[in-house]
């Protein structure tokens, strides 16, 4: 049995598609990190205001760098297993025939 020709479209869609999340998530990150890091270097004032009697602002700030970077990760994985996989499943399937 001959296996089938791999749509191009169908393909070049899905890369299309991957480069574009991935690209967006990446760029998204870095606009957080380095404007974290950003602030940081030049209005650091803003960092060391007190929010509480022991807390300063920088640390929920970075924590939430943090955590933008875990849900962002979780994200991705998930969009990955659905739609991507689901996406890649579907060409394997043409292909086989």
């Amino acid at each position: 049995m001959q296996p089938h020709s791999i749509d191009q479209n169908e393909f070049k869609d899905l890369v299309r598609k991957k480069w574009s999340v991935s690209l967006s998530m990446t760029a998204l990150m870095l606009v957080i990190y380095f404007g974290f890091i950003l602030l940081l270097a030049f209005n650091k004032h803003v960092l060391a205001q007190k929010i509480g009697e022991h807390m300063t602002l920088g640390i929920p700030i970075g924590l939430a760098v943090i955590l933008s970077a875990c849900v962002m990760t979780g994200l991705y994985v998930r969009w990955a297993n659905t739609s991507y996989d689901r996406s890649v499943k579907s060409i394997l399937d043409h292909m086989k025939g």
